[in-house]
């Protein structure tokens, strides 16, 4: 396990360094918050989920694939299959069940309280990738052991799609200039900043679109990908309109957004919804 917690840090470690450079050379957009403050909250959030995943579940997903491998608990430890053929499997089948999950989040009032935490963000770079609300990051962790307790993943797939969903996450939020025919060609397979992007609109249609983390293919598949933002990249807003207060970007009031703040009309089930 410590090998794995290692393992795991210094990738995510190297991916934010790398995006972080690399944004910075290469902006798509320009910030409109400062952007010490901000990573400061973001960052002083993301230490916030840590701690508590590492005293709540302290061997998480990957310590339960283990023990379910060892018990013979899931689909993939009832069959006999070649090692890459289940890591795959793996990787896909838990992708997937992220992206029901982002869609689920978008969809029950309860649940967007919590996921607004994400998306009040009024600035879209590297860290609005780390930025979510502790109990968002807790229900995700147990539907990721409820999935892998189904499923019965191998222990390395685990920490690959671990490490694969920190990574993507990081570089889909990063504010990157890609070329067009770059961003083309990848968006073909993964999920790219640009792609992304159109999901952080204040425009409701653009916010219920484009959920995937990682592989491209499920907005495609279950008709929710939108390949461009209205007002293009540039002149798009980032966030919700019913957050335009630097002040609720603070660590304390992200904490509490979920509990008072105002749901607006962004779940997709909201009666009247009306495009802004």
């Amino acid at each position: 396990m410590n090998s794995e917690l290692l393992i795991r840090l210094s990738a995510f470690l190297g991916v934010f360094v790398i995006i972080a450079l690399w944004e910075t050379r290469r902006p798509r957009r320009p910030l409109q918050l400062a952007k010490p403050k901000r990573w400061l909250n973001n960052l002083g959030l993301v230490a916030v989920d840590t701690l508590l995943l590492r005293l709540l579940f302290p061997t998480a997903a990957v310590g339960l694939a283990a023990l379910a491998q060892e018990q013979g608990w899931g689909l993939l430890n009832q069959m006999e299959l070649a090692f890459g053929a289940a890591l795959v499997i793996s990787v896909v089948a838990l992708d997937l069940v992220i992206y029901f999950q982002h869609v689920l989040f978008h969809s029950v009032p309860l649940l967007w309280r919590l996921h607004m935490v994400h998306h009040a963000d009024m600035d879209y770079d590297v860290t609005t990738g780390l930025r979510f609300h502790p109990v968002e990051i807790l229900l995700s962790m147990l539907i990721k052991m409820a999935t892998i307790l189904v499923l019965g993943p191998p222990v390395v797939a685990v920490i690959v799609f671990e490490i694969l969903l920190n990574a993507t996450s990081m570089f889909n939020h990063g504010n990157l200039r890609l070329p067009a025919r770059v961003d083309a060609l990848l968006r073909m397979l993964i999920v790219t900043p640009d792609m992304h992007r159109v999901h952080h609109s204040v425009i409701k249609r653009e916010t219920n679109s484009n959920y995937g983390f990682n592989l491209s293919l499920w907005d495609r598949l279950f008709g929710t990908y939108r390949a461009q933002p209205q007002w293009g990249h540039e002149g798009m807003t980032i966030g919700l309109n019913q957050f335009r207060d630097a002040k609720l970007q603070n660590l304390h009031r992200l904490l509490l957004l979920p509990f008072v703040g105002n749901v607006g009309e962004y779940p997709i089930n909201r009666d009247k919804q009306e495009d802004v």
